[in-house]
């Protein structure tokens, strides 16, 4: 091994450093939990800490790089996160410099969802493609996009917020906004549509498998949606088919505007994409410009429940 790179995987609930080759052979890893309740300083600490306990193992002359991996919103050009609604007091906090200062190497921050953008780019669904957009699909629905061989953040690393375009007049609301991309596709965004459509059922006296009773309407999850729908449930399916649908208006406006060659999507289209993808591509099919559809290839995502690894790693290596 000439070298190696270190990876910072900073998440509202879990924390990870993974130290890996050029070739994503992954050497270490260790993860703890965030506690953001302890603040910002007690995770930073313990991420420096365990980097520094990595580096010498594997030796501090062979590290390369060290890229980070945080929610935003942040200033990659200048190193800062700047207040992320999943880690609170994380204010200003200038990560790079603090990372640069200790380790004497380039150290270089992205966004989550750019970071898995360029992971899937690079080693997964996407690996090949010059012009490419990768959407998250999670609890969110964010956005990162490769175009004409590289990422691109826009003005101020706020390009990729796929979730705030409104599709719809109204329905779910999340992202701050009713009917919205992040409303339809989303883990929050399909517990909301099934706790409605659960609702009108029980008012016509119908039941559904996944609720027992109208006191349980708000305990449902997208999870619950995923179980009953592999398990046979019509509602269950037929949410998933709902979210399908608004994807592929989602998907036609950015087929129009950006005419990818690949459209990579994670999470919750990766797993039920049975139940989601039928709806989908006939609403491509409908609304985008058939020259651009067809040559977009749309694919789940590659690197399953490992992306945050590889993602934060592919931030290093930037060269």
């Amino acid at each position: 091994m000439d070298h190696y790179y270190l990876g910072i995987d900073i998440g509202g609930a879990n924390c990870a450093v993974i130290a890996g080759t050029a070739d994503m052979e992954i050497l270490r890893k260790t993860a703890f939990e965030t506690e953001t309740q302890k603040g910002p300083g007690h995770a930073i600490g313990l991420l420096i800490n365990t980097a520094s306990e990595m580096a010498v193992s594997l030796g501090v002359n062979k590290l390369k790089a060290i890229g980070i991996s945080c929610a935003g919103p942040l200033d990659s050009r200048k190193g800062i996160v700047q207040s992320p609604p999943n880690l609170p007091g994380w204010d200003e906090i200038p990560i790079v410099d603090l990372f640069r200062d200790k380790f004497r190497v380039p150290v270089y921050l992205q966004n989550d969802a750019n970071a898995c953008a360029m992971a899937e780019w690079k080693f997964g669904a996407g690996k090949g493609a010059r012009n490419m957009i990768f959407l998250t699909f999670g609890t969110g629905m964010g956005g990162g996009f490769i175009l004409d061989g590289r990422l691109y953040t826009g003005a101020n690393d706020l390009a990729g917020e796929v979730g705030h375009v409104r599709l719809a007049k109204d329905g779910p609301t999340a992202y701050g906004k009713m009917g919205s991309f992040e409303g339809f596709c989303s883990g929050t965004g399909i517990a909301i549509l099934a706790k409605q459509i659960v609702s009108e059922k029980f008012a016509l006296n119908q039941k559904v498998t996944f609720c027992k009773s109208r006191e349980d309407i708000e305990k449902i999850t997208s999870k619950d949606v995923e179980n009953a729908a592999f398990a046979g449930d019509k509602t269950a399916i037929k949410i998933l088919e709902i979210s399908g649908e608004y994807l592929g208006k989602g998907l036609s406006v950015l087929i129009d505007i950006l005419n990818p060659e690949k459209i990579v999507i994670g999470s919750i289209f990766a797993r039920c994409r049975q139940f989601i993808e039928p709806a989908c591509l006939e609403m491509v099919r409908q609304e985008a410009l058939a020259p651009s559809a067809a040559v977009c290839t749309i694919v789940p995502a590659e690197l399953g429940e490992s992306v945050g690894d590889y993602a934060s790693l592919s931030v290093a290596m930037v060269d």
